[in-house]
Order: C-alpha cells, then structure tokens, then sequence
C-alpha cells in the first residue's frame, strides 16, 4: 500500500492543500537547481490545525497494523505531522535536529529497543528520514514503518520498510538551459528554506 486516500478524500486533500497554499503553482526555482512548476509548502496546510488533525488521523490510520511504539520526525518539517499522527495512535512524539549539520536526538534520552515510525511533511529523495532511522537505529531501535503526507519522490520502494503517504505524485522538473517555463518567460521564484 502506498497511497492512502484515493477519490473524494484524496481530491479534498488536494484542494485544502491549494487553499492554504500548501501546493504552489508557477515557476519555482527547486533547491536541486533545477526549475519545476509546482512547489509544496506543506507548513501552510500544517498552520491550520483543523487540516493537520484531519491529515494525522489519516495518516495514523494507516500505520495502526505496524506496531510502532513511538513516533520519530525530523525538525522542522515534520514536527507538527509527527505530533499530530502520534496523538491519534495514542503514543509518544520525538523529533531529530541537526545539530553542526548532523541529525541528532538532542532534547531526549534515550529511547533504546522501541519500535519507531518515521512521519514527514514531504518524502522527495528520503534523505532526511535515513538520517533519523540512522540515529534511531544507533540506540538499537527497530525502524517499522514510514509515513508522509506527500510522496513526490516517484517511487513506493523509497525505504525498505511500509512506505505510506496520503498523496503520491510526481511534478515536472526541468533542467534551467531547457526549462520551458523560462522560454515561457515567466518569472522565477525561490521559495522554501533551504536557501535561509
């Protein structure tokens, strides 16, 4: 299982995401450096805390047959879905920062042999979450299961664990020299915070 709305509910989803400005179009300038015409801000849909409930529980619906024992997100954009899918399955939330560019468990002891879940705004190339099962896995936790409301990384065998999103979809990316929506002339914009 990859997708975890389909229909109605995938549809009202989408459109809450655009609502809050959580789904971008245009012409937007990608951290990669390469150009696309659709960007996601999913901290937008996240400020409304009626949205975040409703993606959690989904999301926490989803994850009921893995057995986690807590939930793992890394900061900053996890943290709010993270908070919101723990709550529905009636478990702890912690969260990774990086600290001197290293992924950390810093505000937390340690939590040992527990069964963990990985929760994100946004998989893209899964970077960031083999960061967290890496630290996790350090203290000899079990990595069980990872979930995200967007997966636009174009694959379901992104981790070698249950992968589950509410949204699966890819967007077009354009190399800058061959970018259509430069031929196009429209203007460029650099969103995100990477770039901060």
């Amino acid at each position: 299982m990859g997708a975890l709305l389909a229909g109605e509910d995938l549809e009202r989803f989408k459109s809450m995401m655009e609502r809050s400005g959580g789904h971008l179009k245009g012409h937007f300038l990608l951290s990669s450096g390469l150009h696309s015409s659709d960007y996601l801000q999913c901290a937008l849909f996240l400020s409304n805390p009626s949205y975040a409930s409703w993606a959690g529980e989904r999301l926490a619906r989803g994850a009921e047959d893995l057995g986690a024992q807590v939930v793992v997100s890394p900061a900053l954009g996890g943290l709010i879905i993270g908070h919101e899918v723990a709550r529905h399955l009636g478990l702890s939330f912690i969260f990774t920062e990086r600290e001197g560019g290293i992924m950390r468990l810093r505000r937390f002891p340690n939590p040992g042999a527990v069964r963990f879940l990985v929760v994100e705004d946004v998989f893209t190339t899964g970077k960031s979450t083999l960061e967290v099962v890496e630290v996790m896995e350090a203290f000899g936790a079990r990595w069980v299961g990872a979930l995200s409301m967007v997966n636009r990384s174009g694959t379901q065998d992104l981790f070698p664990v249950p992968t589950r999103s509410l949204w699966e979809t890819s967007f077009p990316v354009y190399d800058p020299e061959i970018c259509p929506l430069c031929g196009a002339h429209q203007p460029l914009v650099k969103p995100g915070s990477r770039f901060v």
